[in-house]
């Protein structure tokens, strides 16, 4: 007797989902976030600098970028300030997440262009309210 298991195909989620962009040079951090994120339902890309952030997001329209500040190549300020200087990425949420934990650091991710702030390391349900809140969505 043969027996064939037939899988349902692997598909991206949803055209509905947001899609977030994730730009961190510490693999764990990125991963840490996809789960976080692909749990609650979006969509997740990432980069490992802000040069490299820079380039995905002018080529794709992303609902929410996660941002890290200390990265090589362009840290997550200069990232800020190029994605409010492009037409077609001036508009998309950041949440800028990091290990610096002082007043003027959060002053300078404001003033750079995030939207939000969160001191590393950051919570599984902190990171996912952020997002929602970010993405105007309600919150479970």
């Amino acid at each position: 007797m043969n027996v064939h298991v037939i899988s349902p195909p692997i598909t991206a989620p949803e055209k509905s989902a947001a899609q977030i962009l994730v730009v961190d040079d510490a693999t764990v951090v990125r991963l840490y976030y996809r789960q976080i994120l692909e749990r609650e339902g979006y969509w997740v890309e990432e980069a490992i600098n802000g040069l490299e952030g820079l380039e995905k997001a002018v080529q794709k329209p992303f609902d929410l970028c996660i941002v890290d500040v200390n990265m090589p190549m362009m840290d997550g300020y200069t990232f800020l300030h190029a994605l409010r200087r492009e037409p077609i990425t001036h508009a998309i949420p950041a949440l800028m997440t990091t290990s610096e934990a002082g007043v003027e650091d959060h002053h300078t991710a404001l003033k750079a262009g995030a939207n939000a702030y969160l001191v590393k390391p950051v919570a599984r349900d902190q990171l996912a309210l952020y997002v929602a809140a970010l993405l105007g969505r309600s919150v479970a």
